[in-house]
């Protein structure tokens, strides 16, 4: 403790202020910006050398400080140099950062500002050649000052109202971030006023502490906000995963299509023709005289295959539109029978077995859901490949409502059973799955706030049992409200 005691305040002020900044240079390091489309990531490098170079100059105040009792008046000036040097240095970079940071918003329509830091390098050139160059240390204050007041004062301000502007353009993105970044303009608009406009080992008036302290204090706000409005990037790389998924769950909706494309065609084109053909009879039968009541029955035989085609289409329409996700009251008897229409080609040699109780209407996504019947199906139908027997049963249980499909398959290894919905995991030859199918299905009953479970006996089968909790229609409008 007497130690401690012993130590001036000033060491641990300088400590501390430095390490604000070299832990900003070291978050902002070990943050990969490499793939971010965001316009901070191209200039953000600058900000962190700031925060490096600033740190050590800081730090480097300390030297003469502690040793300056054995150190000899060259030595303390050649120290004094390397810490306005380290300064000079760290005020370019944040001038470069802030005005990089500016064109980048304003889509580079500022392009004069392109040529401030060689201006403003000029302008304290000139005003250090107008006292007289001189290796003291009443030359290196100058210097110090000069630099601040002409580059400090520019990159401080011009980096707080990029900031500030930034988080107005990124607040759909985080609404969190957005604030973080607010309050580091904040933070840089006070330091550069500590900084820039107040010398250095003075007092304000209305704070009565010295100025030191100051930007201390404003040097661990920009560290922390910055540091903490660095997740942006985390944030961002999360959506380009979910998008991501996005497309890999409509590629995998294609590769169902594709798969049921010409069986469908197939289907639809067997009604078609029939309606065609009795058209054709039609006319032969009213160009001889036919009978009344046998052209009814034509035109009976087309009506119902003009209907197949018809339910054939739009339950194909529904499976592969790609509209915004809406809730909408949904029979699962329903969803299986349009899931049914569209396999029909793939469950020729399959006896399909329905026991579909009377069911109340669940909350969620036609399209979403007969995706999940359509794959449990097929998957059902590729395990028989030489014919089986496909049951499916629905009824209501604990206030949900429960489907079960079960086939006569081969069945899944209990070594695979834990496995089968996770993503691109698959037991089927290759080239002919993506593992994707259950995993997706997974996906879609869980945002239905329901279950899917799968047992399995080798050789004998495999039962899929889908549960969504039934949902009443005035429980989901006061949620809405």
């Amino acid at each position: 403790m007497l130690i401690i005691s012993n130590i001036p305040p000033v060491y641990p002020l300088y400590f501390f202020y430095g390490a604000a900044f070299i832990f900003l240079g070291i978050a902002i390091a070990v943050k990969d910006t490499k793939t971010s489309d965001l316009k901070l990531a191209g200039s953000l490098w600058l900000l962190g050398v700031f925060g490096f170079t600033h740190g050590i100059r800081e730090w480097l105040e300390l030297y003469p400080l502690i040793d300056g009792e054995h150190l000899t008046l060259q030595e303390i000036v050649q120290a004094r140099l390397i810490t306005v040097v380290f300064g000079i240095i760290s005020f370019l970079f944040l001038l470069q950062f802030g005005l990089r940071l500016v064109r980048a918003l304003e889509h580079g329509r500022s392009g004069w500002l392109k040529a401030l830091p060689v201006i403003l390098s000029f302008a304290w050139l000139f005003a250090l050649w107008k006292h007289g160059f001189s290796m003291d240390m009443q030359f290196l204050r100058r210097a110090d000052t000069a630099g601040r007041y002409l580059l400090g004062l520019p990159g401080g301000l011009l980096t707080a109202y990029g900031l500030i502007v930034y988080s107005y353009k990124i607040r759909t993105l985080s609404r969190f971030v957005s604030r973080k970044l607010f309050s580091a303009g904040i933070a840089f608009s006070s330091y550069s006023f500590f900084a820039g406009v107040v010398p250095s080992y003075s007092v304000l008036p209305l704070i009565p502490v010295p100025v030191e302290v100051l930007r201390g204090v404003s040097a661990v706000f920009i560290a922390y906000f910055i540091i903490k409005a660095l997740n942006i990037f985390d944030i961002e790389t999360k959506r380009k995963i979910e998008q991501q998924m996005r497309l890999i769950v409509q590629a995998e909706k294609l590769t169902s299509l594709g798969r049921l494309a010409a069986g469908i065609a197939h289907e639809i084109n067997n009604p078609l023709t029939n309606a065609s053909l009795g058209i054709q009879t039609l006319k032969s039968g009213l160009q001889s005289g036919g009978g009344k009541i046998d052209v009814l029955k034509r035109l009976d035989a087309v009506e119902r295959n003009i209907d197949r085609a018809a339910d054939i289409a739009r339950e194909l329409l529904q499976f592969s539109r790609q509209s915004e996700p809406k809730s909408v009251p949904v029979n699962i008897n329903t969803v299986i029978n349009g899931a049914l229409t569209l396999l029909k080609h793939k469950l020729d040699n399959v006896v399909v077995e329905r026991d579909l109780a009377d069911l109340p209407a669940v909350t969620g996504e036609p399209g979403k859901l007969e995706q999940v019947f359509i794959n449990v199906l097929s998957n059902a139908a590729e395990a028989m490949p030489g014919g089986g027997r496909i049951s499916i049963v629905s009824c209501q249980q604990n206030g949900a409502v429960q489907a079960r499909i079960s086939d006569t398959g081969v069945g899944i290894p209990e070594m695979h059973l834990s496995r089968a919905f996770d993503p691109f995991f698959t037991t089927k030859d290759p080239g002919t799955g993506t593992g994707l199918g259950l995993s997706l299905c997974y996906g879609i009953i869980k945002q239905h706030d329901g279950t899917i479970e799968i047992s399995s006996t080798p050789g004998k089968g495999t039962t899929v049992t889908i549960k969504i909790p039934i949902k009443e229609r005035h429980e989901q409008n006061s949620r809405s409200r």
